[in-house]
């Protein structure tokens, strides 16, 4: 999840929908001298938790949601992690978020999520990877990590667009 993602040089790191810290930790291991990891999340028993794990620590627990990005971490952000739960999350909020992510990342910042095979076939997931194609110039997807219960893969993307995509009648991209 937070391979190539280049966080041993980044300033601002932020992680949407850190739950219960699982990639948090992750993050930690691995901060540039200095780095900032704001950690976004929406649920407060979730947030509190999180903020009692790693109290100390160079986190900082916002309880928050994620829509409100640019509001929460002025300054320009080098990499966002997100652990949101894409599938569950509706279209208009899908796209709320990710302009929220686009409109914080650096011109060279990197954004990284996850998605579950099982669900890699539902119209959510193909959306937020079609959304994610509309606002980053370089987009991949990593192998399935099989060994992950349940498999999952990762969406990297960099070069962000900076601009919202153009949308049809429909309000698609």
């Amino acid at each position: 999840m937070i391979s190539g993602l280049g966080l041993d040089h980044a300033e601002v790191v932020v992680e949407l929908g850190p739950g219960t810290g699982a990639i948090t930790g992750a993050i930690l291991r691995r901060p540039a001298p200095g780095a900032r990891l704001v950690a976004v999340e929406l649920n407060p028993v979730f947030a509190r938790r999180l903020a009692d794990r790693y109290q100390g620590s160079a986190v900082e627990v916002v309880q928050d949601c994620a829509e409100d990005l640019a509001t929460l971490v002025p300054n320009r952000v080098d990499v966002i992690v997100s652990g949101l739960p894409w599938t569950v999350t509706p279209h208009e909020r899908q796209r709320r978020i990710l302009d929220a992510a686009v409109g914080s990342l650096a011109t060279s910042g990197r954004f990284s999520t996850f998605a579950y095979v099982h669900a890699a076939w539902t119209p959510p997931v193909r959306r937020c990877a079609a959304e994610l194609a509309a606002r980053f110039s370089a987009v991949e997807r990593s192998r399935v990590v099989w060994p992950n219960v349940p498999p999952a893969y990762v969406h990297r993307a960099a070069l962000p667009c900076h601009k919202r995509p153009p949308t049809t009648a429909s309000g698609t991209p």
